[in-house]
């Protein structure tokens, strides 16, 4: 994985464009940092089972690269807004593709703020990183190094 960071950050600075792993990073780091299970890659509508005080919760998961000239407006990727999942747990990280800060949001405040917005970005279950940050809640962050 430690390569695969170092990639993908190469890749950006060189073309500006991102390589295009980053969900599949994001998955890895929420699954490690949150002590999730894992489910199988055809599973649809979620990618990882909770344990602990999460136990047998469906967790979809996004993760979205925050970079220091990113557009104040990022979104995270589309929500699979038809598929059976209990919560979507999203991931910034930073320019070299590491974990900062982990946030999660339940199904209801999802749907809710998705209902909320323009019919484009409903039909895509579109959010921003901004509207999931205010509606979900921090479970993990670099600085702290703690779960919740």
């Amino acid at each position: 994985m430690l390569e695969a960071r170092k990639l993908a950050a190469q890749f950006r600075v060189a073309t500006g464009k991102p390589l295009g792993i980053s969900s599949e990073i994001a998955v890895h780091d929420v699954i490690r940092l949150m002590n999730l299970t894992p489910v199988e890659t055809n599973q649809a509508g979620y990618d990882a089972i909770g344990n602990g005080s999460r136990q047998g919760r469906r967790i979809q998961i996004k993760g979205r690269t925050i970079s220091e000239d990113a557009k104040s407006n990022q979104r995270i990727g589309q929500i699979k807004m038809e598929q059976e999942w209990d919560s979507v747990m999203l991931v910034l990280m930073d320019e070299q593709y590491e974990p900062l800060e982990i946030y999660e949001a339940q199904r209801e405040q999802i749907l809710e703020a998705v209902a909320n917005t323009s019919a484009k970005r409903r039909n895509r279950g579109a959010l921003s990183v901004a509207k999931f940050k205010y509606i979900g809640t921090l479970v993990w962050s670099a600085q702290s190094q703690q779960v919740g």
